[in-house]
């Protein structure tokens, strides 16, 4: 069996857009070329790696499986890549991070704009993603970094923790339920309730934690940013629920009440998710140090939840 990295890079832009005319056109080939050196491809590997029809292209499951390895192998490759850069290890290179919510616009912001500056070498896409999609893409290889709150399906990976947050609720000063130093979630869903956008981790947590208390009909109104909940719950809108510290911190500029939730799910553990941590290339080791620094935590094996679907 033969095919080299060239294969493998067009192979992976025609899966990712879909398409073999775009896929062709983002490997620099045209598409009669770009068709010739998939069906050799095909031929190659004795499978059937794309369903093939007017609309485009979509992979067969012996695609799937190969895109999965391609992910792995072209990462690999960009690690080896940045490890031997003309900066070194640590100060070129590019990381790929998948984060829920609260990480990409509460700390990551402030944590990256510390690091990359030490590094003018080092680009970073990091990306917002759900819980499961954040794991798939770390076991795939789609991202070198995936950052969850809470206990997740890890096994497989590599789970650091590096912080512990509280989910709290957000009031007006004067609500009736300002000044109170706990209340159970059941109580707080009388009111009307400030969620997240679509697409945010915390507004899926919530609707699948706790579906059965009424969190959707307690459901008002849904913004972008955990300032714009604030602002909402200053003007008396309604109640919501946000990590402490950015309760914290907003209650600096804005007058809002926090009030403690509860219950057992309140407390949230931070996770930086890995494959292989000495795998990886020098500059995300030296992002996943920085992650660390700014708690404590440690390297865990999860044993405890089955292999996420991939």
């Amino acid at each position: 069996m033969h095919f080299d990295l060239s294969d493998l890079r067009l192979f992976h832009a025609v899966a990712e857009a879909g398409n073999l005319t775009r896929g062709a056109r983002n490997a620099f080939l045209s598409p009669p070329a770009a068709s010739a050196r998939l069906k050799a491809l095909e031929t190659e590997l004795r499978a059937q790696l794309f369903y093939r029809d007017n609309r485009g292209v979509t992979l067969t499951e012996a695609g799937k499986t190969l895109l999965r390895h391609c992910r792995l192998i072209l990462r690999q490759v960009e690690h080896v890549k940045s490890e031997f850069g003309v900066y070194g290890a640590e100060a070129s290179g590019h990381i790929r991070i998948f984060a829920n919510t609260t990480a990409v616009t509460e700390f990551m912001p402030e944590i990256l704009a510390r690091f990359l500056a030490e590094r003018p070498g080092v680009t970073v896409d990091l990306q917002e993603r759900l819980t499961q999609d954040i794991v798939r893409s770390v076991v795939e290889g789609a991202s070198d970094l995936g950052i969850v709150s809470g206990e997740v399906p890890t096994e497989g990976l590599q789970a650091l923790h590096f912080s512990t947050d509280r989910l709290v609720l957000a009031t007006a000063i004067g609500h009736p339920l300002e000044g109170r130093g706990h209340v159970p979630f059941s109580e707080a869903i009388r009111y009307e309730h400030i969620g997240l956008h679509e697409g945010s981790t915390l507004l899926a947590f919530l609707r699948s934690l706790l579906e059965k208390n009424g969190y959707e009909r307690a459901l008002r109104v849904q913004v972008r940013s955990f300032e714009a909940m604030c602002r909402m719950v200053e003007a008396g809108v309604g109640v919501g629920v946000m990590p402490e510290s950015a309760a914290i911190r907003h209650r600096r500029t804005m007058r809002i009440g926090i009030v403690q939730l509860d219950e057992p799910w309140a407390v949230r553990e931070r996770s930086v998710l890995v494959r292989e941590l000495e795998a990886l290339p020098g500059c995300a080791r030296a992002l996943v140090a920085k992650l660390l620094e700014s708690g404590s935590g440690g390297v865990h094996h999860s044993e405890k939840f089955p292999h996420p679907e991939v």
